[in-house]
């Protein structure tokens, strides 16, 4: 398989299925949004692999197989993901052992994996989202990737936090939780569900509880938005797109907290658009 029709797979895939990831990988340069959109392909593959229907035993064989993809990407000169991936690596450096924590994050939410305390799941997120803040950095470039792998590590946090928040209705159907269990018994909160799928908690206690929550990812934001000017125009304007509509997500869901008792907070596609639009603007000297 071409290079040319490796990376064409990887950005219909990216097109196709990466939600508010897109509305920042378009502002970048052809390179580097084709690298990046390997990227995605091949942590999309790992996540519908660990977020699949499948029994648990026949989902960790499959992050076992790509595990072994990704050491070998030079064998498969048939999988577009694999091709396109590895050509991305020699062009910019990707740091692949990123792609290993976020298998071993997978592999933990296959094994219903919980999380005593916050230490505990800052570390789940750094594997499954801050593994990608790293590998996204390398695309973007910077002059210390050292110094800066820390604050997109940070980024990455921040922004599975909110993710975290979004889905607590949701992963509680699923039978995951993912707050930590050490903040549940300190705001009263179980995270139980009734009849209709809803969530029983005390409505002032479940606010309070998610608010707490929503505080410490500002923090995290705090911090990982410091990376933003130590890129480039494009990059940056492809990091603040992305970041920007989580971080509004996060303010949202803040302004009301009840509403994850029975829904999930999203932001329509004009919002989305919208903090793009003044990202790239923002990124013009």
């Amino acid at each position: 398989m071409s290079i040319e029709a490796a990376y064409d797979h990887c950005e219909r895939i990216t097109g196709e299925q990466a939600k508010n990831f897109s509305y920042g990988i378009r502002l970048l340069p052809p390179l580097k949004r084709r690298a990046l959109s390997a990227v995605y392909a091949f942590a999309r593959l790992v996540d519908d692999i660990g977020d699949g229907d499948a029994p648990a035993t026949e989902r960790l064989a499959g992050l076992n197989e790509v595990r072994e993809r990704l050491h070998n990407l030079a064998d498969h000169k048939d999988d577009p993901v694999a091709v396109a991936l590895g050509d991305a690596t020699l062009r910019f450096g990707l740091p692949l052992g990123a792609f290993d924590e976020l298998i071993d994050g997978c592999q933990a939410d296959v094994l219903g994996t919980a999380y005593e305390s916050f230490e505990d799941l800052r570390h789940y997120c750094r594997c499954v989202a801050g593994s990608i803040g790293r590998l996204s950095l390398a695309v973007f470039g910077s002059p210390d990737q050292a110094r800066d792998s820390e604050l997109a590590d940070a980024l990455g946090v921040a922004l599975q936090l909110t993710n975290i928040l979004r889905d607590v209705l949701e992963d509680r159907r699923n039978g995951r939780i993912y707050l930590p269990a050490e903040d549940l018994r300190r705001f009263g909160c179980t995270l139980d569900l009734d009849a209709d799928g809803n969530l029983v908690d005390d409505e002032d206690a479940l606010s309070a509880l998610l608010a707490y929550q929503g505080a410490r990812a500002e923090e995290w934001y705090t911090i990982g938005l410091r990376l933003l000017p130590r890129l480039d125009g494009r990059s940056r304007a492809c990091c603040a797109a992305m970041a920007g509509i989580y971080h509004r997500l996060l303010a949202r869901m803040m302004t009301r907290p009840w509403l994850v008792r029975s829904s999930r907070t999203s932001l329509p596609d004009w919002e989305k658009v919208l903090v793009a639009a003044r990202s790239l603007a923002g990124s013009r000297p």
